[in-house]
C-alpha cells in the first residue's frame, strides 16, 4: 500500500485494542536459503514456504530451489544491459575422484583436477578456487586457509577422516567442511574382516613363501604356515561406529564373540547386534582379536601404546583400517618383538606412505595393505557422488546432513525448521539494532514456545542464525554459520537458551522464538521489560516471518524490508501523520502494524517501508509532538 493511501484507510482502524496488520505480500512465498556463496551466509528469500507448509520428498530439494530462483528471476526487470550472469563456482580436486562425481560437479560448476600438488603449490593456487576437494593425502593445513583469502567456502572430503584438514582453521575462516561417511563403509568393514581372516590363517605370508619358495625347490611349506581358527574368539572393536557396526555383524557370522568400546555408542544399537559395551581396559585385556574403528583425535592419538599393549593378553592379534595415528608404531613393534602381540594387520599408518625403512611394514608378523578400504568399484563411485552432492549442495546453500563443523541437520529436521531460520537470523538483526552500542553486548537469552518436548526440540541451527544475527551488524569479521558461534565465544558472547511448553500445534516444531539482551541500555526504551532486558518476539505465519512482540507491546509485521518502530501518545492521527510525510518524501509503506497497551495512553506503531528515509525525513518524524521515540531499523 502506498504511502499516500494511508491517510484515506486510517479510517478503517476503528478498533486499535489489538494490532492491527495493515500489509501486503507478493503473490507467491517466500522462504530461507543458506548461501555460502559469500562470505557471510545470507538469508535470501526463495519460494519454499509452500514446502514447508508441504514438505516435499528427500532429494527433491535442488528442483524446488531451481524453481524459486526462476520465479525470483521473473519478477525482477530486465535490463540487458546490467543483468550480468553470476560466474560458476569453482572446484579443485586435489585426489582421484570416481567420474560420476566429476560429472556432477562438472553440471553446476568449473572443475580442475591437479593431482599431486605439494603443499606449496596448493596454497599458491586454494585462492582461486570456491570449493577443494581432498581423500586422505591432502593436507588442509592453517596455511592453506589462509592463502585462500576468504575464497574458500568449502571442503569436501571423500572418505570419513577429517584428520587431514585443520577444523579449527577452517571454522575460523568460515569454511564448511563435509565429508562422504557412508558410501565405503561396507567396503572399509570387508577389508577390515579380509585381514582377519586372512591374517589368522596366515594368508599374505603363504602367499609370499609359495611365490618364492616353489620357484626354486617345487616344494611347499605347508606346517610353516599353521593358523588360528575364529570361531568362539573374543574381537574387541575399538570403535562402535558405522564400520565398527558393520564388521561386527559379519564378525558374528563366523561364530566370534563379539565385545565392543565406545563412550558414544548407542546401547541399543548394540544390543540389538548381539554386541556387549565394555570398557577400554576390559575390551583389550580380554581379546583375542583387536580391531580398530576410532577416530583420530587428541585423545586417541597414539592410544595404542606400550602401556596399552601391556595390558593385553599374550597373543593378541590387531588389525586397523581405521587412522594410522591411532597406534604408536614403535610401541607395536616392540610388542610383537615380545610376543605380546602375535601378528597385526595394518591397511593405515601414521605417515602414508610408510618410509622404506619402516620396521613395522618389514616385520615378519605383520600384513600390510595400502589404504585399501574404501577401495572397491562400488565405494569409490560412492564416495565420489556422495562428496560431490554434499559440495555442490553446499555451494547453493543448501545444509549438509554431513557437515563437520556446522550444525548439522537430518533432511526432516530441516524440512520443518526452513522457515524459522529466517525468523531467527531477523531477531538477532533487530535486538543487537535495539541495543545502545551494540558491540558491548554480552549475554543473550533465546526462549523458544513448542509444544514438543524439550529433549525432541533440536535448536542448533535456529540458535547458529540469531548469533549470526546479532553479531554481523557489529562485526567486521566475515560471519556465517560455519564460524559464528566461535566469532561469539571470541567476542566474550554468552548465549543461554530456555525451551517454554506452550498449548500450540503439535504440527509446528517452534510457535515462538524471543530473544533477549540484558545488561545494555536501548536505543528504543519501549523494547525494554520490567527487568531492563530488551525483549523482541516472533513467530512463522503462512512460511513468513513475523514480528510479534516488542517488549511490553503486541504488533504483527512481517518482517522484510526496513521497518519504522514509533512509540507515540495514542491519540487519532497518528497513523496519517506519519504516512503523510513519508508519502511526501517518496518513501512506500508495505505494512503497519499498532498496538497499546492502556487506551488513549501509549502506543506503538510499527512500519514497514519499501526504502530507506533520507535525513530530512527522520528529522520531520521526530519533531511531530507526540512522538515519544522511534528507530529505524535495517532488516
Amino acid at each position: 500500500m502506498a504511502a499516500t493511501s494511508i491517510s484515506s484507510a486510517t479510517n478503517k482502524l476503528t478498533d486499535r485494542s489489538r494490532p492491527l496488520p495493515l500489509h501486503t505480500t507478493a503473490a507467491g512465498s517466500s522462504a530461507a536459503r543458506l548461501s555460502f556463496a559469500n562470505s557471510s551466509i545470507s538469508i535470501q528469500k526463495l519460494a519454499i514456504s509452500a514446502a514447508s507448509r508441504n514438505p516435499a520428498p528427500r532429494g527433491s530439494a535442488v528442483s524446488a530451489l531451481k524453481t524459486a530462483r526462476e520465479s525470483e528471476q521473473a519478477s525482477k526487470p530486465r535490463n540487458s544491459d546490467s543483468a550480468e550472469k553470476s560466474p560458476k563456482p569453482t572446484v579443485l580436486v586435489s585426489e582421484k575422484l570416481g567420474e560420476a562425481g566429476l560429472d556432477l560437479l562438472r553440471s553446476y560448476g568449473d572443475v580442475e583436477c591437479l593431482y599431486d600438488l605439494s603443499p606449496e603449490d596448493l596454497c599458491a593456487r586454494i585462492g582461486e578456487f570456491d570449493a577443494l576437494i581432498v581423500r586422505s593425502g591432502t593436507k588442509v593445513t592453517r596455511q592453506v586457509f589462509e592463502a585462500a583469502k576468504g575464497k574458500l567456502k568449502v571442503v569436501g572430503r571423500a572418505g570419513v577422516g577429517i584428520d587431514n584438514v585443520d577444523l579449527q582453521a577452517a571454522t575460523e575462516f568460515g569454511c564448511l567442511v563435509v565429508n562422504a561417511p557412508t558410501a565405503n563403509t561396507i567396503a572399509a568393514a570387508e577389508h577390515g574382516i579380509a585381514l582377519l581372516a586372512g591374517m589368522a590363517r596366515n594368508v599374505a605370508q603363504a602367499d609370499a613363501s609359495m611365490k618364492a619358495v616353489i620357484l626354486f625347490t617345487g616344494q611347499w611349506q605347508r606346517t610353516k604356515y599353521v593358523g588360528v581358527s575364529l570361531v568362539g574368539k573374543t574381537l574387541a572393536i575399538m570403535g562402535f561406529g558405522k564400520v565398527g557396526s558393520e564388521v561386527a555383524r559379519r564378525a558374528k557370522g563366523l561364530g566370534m564373540h563379539v565385545i565392543a568400546h565406545d563412550p558414544y555408542a548407542p546401547a541399543d544399537r548394540a544390543r540389538a547386534l548381539g554386541v556387549e559395551l565394555v570398557s577400554f581396559d576390559q575390551a583389550i585385556s580380554t581379546a583375542d582379536f583387536v580391531s580398530l574403528h576410532m577416530p583420530l583425535t587428541p585423545t586417541t592419538n597414539k592410544i595404542f601404546n606400550d602401556a596399552t599393549f601391556a595390558k593385553m593378553k599374550k597373543g593378541v592379534r590387531i588389525i586397523n583400517v581405521a587412522r594410522g595415528g591411532v597406534i604408536d608404531e614403535d610401541a607395536l613393534v616392540r610388542a610383537l618383538d615380545e610376543g605380546i602381540v602375535a601378528q597385526a594387520a595394518l591397511d593405515v599408518f601414521t605417515k602414508e606412505p610408510p618410509s622404506k625403512d619402516s620396521k613395522l611394514v618389514q616385520h615378519e608378523n605383520v600384513t600390510v595393505t595400502p589404504h585399501l578400504g574404501a577401495s572397491t568399484k562400488e565405494a569409490q563411485e560412492g564416495v565420489a557422488v556422495e562428496i560431490a552432492e554434499a559440495v555442490v549442495g553446499a555451494l547453493r546453500g543448501e545444509l549438509s546432513a554431513t557437515a563437520v563443523n556446522a550444525p548439522m541437520v537430518p533432511p526432516e529436521v530441516m524440512s520443518e525448521l526452513a522457515p524459522y531460520v529466517t525468523l531467527a537470523e531477523k531477531l538477532g538483526r533487530l535486538a543487537v539494532q535495539l541495543a545502545a552500542g551494540g558491540s558491548g553486548i554480552q549475554s543473550v537469552k533465546v526462549v523458544y514456545g513448542s509444544s514438543r518436548d524439550s529433549d525432541s526440540l533440536d535448536t542448533r541451527l535456529i540458535r547458529a542464525m540469531i548469533v549470526k544475527g546479532i553479531i554481523e551488524p557489529i562485526s567486521d569479521a566475515h560471519i556465517n554459520l560455519v564460524n559464528a558461534d566461535f566469532i561469539a565465544k571470541q567476542k566474550g558472547l554468552r548465549i543461554s537458551e530456555e525451551k517454554v511448553a506452550v498449548d500450540s500445534s503439535p504440527d509446528s516444531p517452534i510457535d515462538s522464538i524471543q530473544v533477549q539482551i540484558s545488561n545494555v541500555g536501548s536505543k528504543f526504551e519501549s523494547a525494554l521489560l520490567e527487568n531492563g532486558n530488551i525483549s523482541i518476539e516472533g513467530r512463522v505465519k503462512d512460511g513468513m516471518p513475523h514480528l510479534t512482540r516488542v517488549g511490553a507491546f503486541s504488533v504483527d509485521v512481517s518482517l522484510e524490508g526496513n521497518l519504522f518502530l514509533c512509540c507515540q501518545v495514542d491519540q487519532p492521527g497518528m497513523i496519517g501523520t506519519v504516512g503523510n510525510i513519508l508519502g511526501e518524501s517518496n518513501v512506500n509503506v508495505s505494512f503497519m502494524s499498532v498496538s497499546r497497551t492502556v487506551k488513549r495512553v501509549k502506543a506503538i506503531m510499527a512500519i514497514g517501508v519499501d526504502e530507506a528515509p533520507d535525513k530530512e525525513t527522520l528529522k520531520k518524524i521526530g519533531e511531530v509532538p507526540a512522538i515519544e521515540e522511534f528507530v529505524f531499523l535495517d532488516l
